[in-house]
């Protein structure tokens, strides 16, 4: 090679890395950029007291839309009968105490209580049981994946939680039972389970590591080493949150103070005699305007055990949903409701309205993504779950508000419930479920077409808690 042509060489490879460099300089803010961006904002009279408003101040508390304050009462034209709030205390289990507060009021009718409760620790234990052998199964046929595929990834970042969803509810009482909350009250690590969380995380994450280099053994082999490393999680279990009973003895009082007969029970019998419905008869439905409506979509992993269901729902447009589930409050049934909550909830009067608090009148800036930008954008996604028991219609049945059980004690919203505008149900409203009887036939045949798989970190479908 002469000097001339490796000469040249160097000189194209300089210039070479001069463009690549000036390409990754592209949209730096230079000088002239922050110049231009400090020119823009004018500390006017008003920016100056705003800036001191804020910087001295709670955001929430400067945002608060004061003329909406008033607007909305805790009146219903319709409501569920039921008494009594629960309370999930420091847990995300949301998804647990919606679906056992959906059926509570059956119990309740049924007996003529004054009020009752489920155990929501009994199911608990079951649910987390089946959900560390989910996690294992999905490691063992997922072993001959690489650590890097997103599926493995999302295993192991996921191996087990608190949160959840109404299938998952639905799976553990069909094959668990219910018992009264008496039966097997809360514990400690119940009301707050990150440190018990946390614990079968670490252990469930170990022993997946074990698994996925246990390929050359055989299927019964490793079979019977996951029983062994699920023995290890029951005992975590039962010392974190007692041993769920076989059987037990239990007598109620109804309202009018008379004192049934004590009988023994196994908890399934008990949910046959109690509750006695069908929970498949509950239709799974959702308004997501990201995806074509009338379709059914299904999530995968999204259930709590390996013979469970997944979350599977229709997809349709919300003003359908809504017809829906006012013909079901009119009939006296609960529904398991999920949504965005956080959003706009003004916590102190217990009202969901979009008015509630007003972020462009302070920072000057306009925010306009619709329902469909904000899921695309992580912004916005069903978080808590609650039971729907109310609507306030006017004197054309056109619903004003909503009416939600919640979950997070008396003390909270107002007395335990928050009310919600319709505006806000358009809004940030995503998951329901309704008894099939609601729905008509031409909504229910939507049903029978094939699911379209959706994968488990699908920005719409975190657990609910």
């Amino acid at each position: 090679m002469t000097t001339k042509k490796l000469i040249f060489m160097i000189l194209a490879l300089f210039v070479s890395k001069m463009v690549i460099s000036q390409d990754l300089q592209k949209g730096k803010l230079n000088e002239e950029a922050l110049k231009q961006i400090k020119a823009s904002f004018k500390k006017d009279a008003q920016t100056k007291a705003l800036i001191n408003a804020s910087t001295s101040n709670d955001a929430k508390t400067l945002v608060l839309n004061r003329e909406n304050l008033g607007k909305n009462d805790h009146l219903f034209s319709n409501q569920v009968k039921s008494k009594g709030i629960t309370d999930q205390k420091q847990s995300g289990r949301c998804w647990l105490f919606t679906g056992l507060n959906v059926v509570r009021p059956i119990v309740i009718d049924k007996f003529k209580l004054d009020e009752f409760e489920f155990s929501q620790n009994y199911s608990f234990f079951w649910d987390q049981l089946e959900k560390a052998n989910l996690f294992l199964e999905a490691i063992i046929t997922t072993s001959a994946k690489p650590m890097d595929d997103k599926t493995v990834d999302w295993l192991f970042k996921n191996a087990i939680g608190d949160g959840g969803n109404w299938a998952g509810f639905v799976d553990v009482a069909e094959k668990y039972g219910v018992v009264p909350k008496s039966v097997m009250p809360e514990t400690n690590n119940s009301d707050k389970t990150s440190m018990m969380s946390s614990v079968l995380t670490r252990k469930l994450r170990e022993d997946a590591l074990e698994l996925r280099e246990s390929t050359k053994k055989s299927a019964a082999d490793i079979s019977k080493r996951k029983i062994e490393m699920l023995s290890d999680i029951y005992r975590i279990l039962v010392i974190s949150l007692g041993e769920p009973p076989e059987e037990f003895t239990w007598r109620y009082k109804d309202k009018e103070g008379k004192i049934s007969e004590s009988k023994t029970y196994s908890p399934k019998s008990f949910y046959k005699e109690f509750v006695g419905v069908n929970l498949k008869d509950y239709v799974m439905i959702m308004n997501d305007p990201t995806r074509d409506y009338y379709k059914v979509y299904e999530i995968e992993y999204d259930r709590n055990m390996i013979d469970g269901t997944n979350w599977k729902y229709l997809n349709l447009p919300v003003n359908e949903i809504k017809d829906f589930a006012k013909a079901s409050i009119l009939d006296n049934q609960a529904m398991y409701f999920s949504c965005d909550v956080g959003k706009q909830l003004n916590s102190a009067e217990g009202i969901l309205d979009v008015n509630n608090y007003d972020y462009e009148s302070l920072y000057g800036v306009k925010f306009n993504m619709d329902k469909a930008k904000r899921i695309k954008s992580f912004d916005s996604g069903s978080s808590h779950g609650m039971a729907l028991m109310g609507v306030d219609l006017d004197a054309s049945g056109k619903p004003l508000k909503w009416l939600l059980e919640n979950s997070w004690g008396s003390s909270a919203g107002n007395k335990g419930t928050l009310t919600m505008t319709d505006k806000w149900f358009d809004e940030y409203m995503f998951r329901i479920v309704i008894n099939k009887k609601f729905i008509n036939e031409k909504t229910m045949n939507l049903l029978e077409q094939k699911s379209i798989m959706l994968p488990p970190w699908d920005p719409m479908f975190a657990p609910e808690q």
